[in-house]
């Protein structure tokens, strides 16, 4: 439609905007690059990968489209994948035998258990990717609960008792970052002076301070195993969904105790809660993009509801906006690989 040809006046808009045209900026991608202010990279990525037994072995998460499990081997080739791709971490989730699994979740004292053998299995290849694993019980419990059972209660003290003990054995396999995701009250200085006391002071924490009883986790608990014999719910222990000040005191204490890292899960639907905390502590904050997030937006795509690669992408810049200084996705490998330009 041509404007040139109209007898009647136009507005003249230079006296409202006095100058200011905000798109000037957006008018082209150079000039889009050049002010924008958050950005994502490779650097900012930890691929969460879950480990199964077996030789040469992958299996479906059928929640979870994309998403295999993987047996020790096929976990040695995934972290050689993450190095070529410059992925920094990768972390460890194993589903556990069934035939395994006992009230008190004796198989995560294991020296030989599915994360350690994963663990010195990658470590003995030496790729450049620092290793990542879950201080919890519920891969190894018979209730999936991320704690010691007496009757009904999830017990504080024991629990924390027994991820002390599962921390050092996963120290000794070779894990480069213990990362607590019970929410046990204490765990974390205790953990901490386990680790230091047996000349681990080198290894990080990273605490899953802001934890909440989220709806989003069903397709993760499908993948390690933990789903169907789940006994009750997890919130006498995981936090409520509608608390805010809660959560800053939760990473205050775990800072106090001697985290390295925090994190907040889920990611996209507690945003305002990463923001809080990092603009609270300063200190280096995570994002957990769970299972349920990664579900919904492939179950979207693969409806033609919505574009899968730029969802994916917006999302990574959602969590960096807000204040994360990485993330935690099963999207890894597929954002590496754009960034890459592959």
């Amino acid at each position: 439609m041509s404007f040139a040809n109209k007898s009647h006046s136009s507005i003249d808009m230079n006296p409202i905007l006095n100058g200011r045209r905000m798109r000037r900026n957006r008018s082209s991608d150079w000039s889009r690059r050049l002010i924008r202010e958050n950005t994502f990279t490779i650097n900012d990525l930890i691929w969460p990968i879950f480990l199964i037994d077996g030789e040469n072995k992958s299996d479906p998460v059928t929640s979870m489209p994309g998403v295999e499990r993987f047996s020790v081997d096929r976990a040695v080739r995934a972290a050689e994948q993450a190095a070529e791709l410059g992925i920094p971490v990768i972390a460890l989730f194993p589903n556990t035998d069934p035939d395994l699994r006992d009230e008190m979740g004796s198989e995560a004292l294991n020296e030989d258990n599915l994360t350690c053998r994963a663990l010195r299995a990658i470590k003995a290849e030496g790729f450049p990717v620092g290793l990542m694993t879950d201080v919890a019980l519920d891969p190894y419990t018979s209730h999936g609960h991320d704690g010691l059972m007496v009757g009904d209660k999830i017990v504080n003290d024991e629990t924390v008792d027994q991820l002390c003990r599962q921390s050092l054995i996963q120290a000794d396999a070779g894990s480069d970052i213990i990362a607590p995701s019970d929410m046990m009250d204490g765990r974390i200085g205790a953990i901490r002076n386990a680790l230091d006391n047996n000349s681990y002071d080198d290894l990080q924490i990273m605490a899953y301070s802001a934890k909440y009883a989220s709806a989003f986790y069903g397709p993760f608990r499908d993948a390690v195993g933990s789903n169907a014999n789940l006994k009750g719910d997890k919130r006498t222990y995981q936090m409520d969904p509608g608390n805010t000040d809660e959560a800053l005191k939760e990473a205050e204490l775990d800072l106090e105790e001697g985290a390295d890292m925090i994190m907040v899960k889920p990611g996209m639907p507690y945003l305002d809660i990463l923001h809080r905390i990092k603009e609270t502590f300063l200190a280096p904050t995570y994002a957990y993009q769970v299972s349920g997030e990664y579900a919904m937006i492939c179950a979207a795509a693969q409806n033609g509801w919505m574009d899968k690669e730029k969802a994916m992408m917006e999302s990574m810049m959602a969590f960096k906006r807000a204040g994360a200084d990485g993330v935690l996705t099963y999207f890894a490998p597929e954002i590496a690989k754009k960034l890459n330009g592959k």
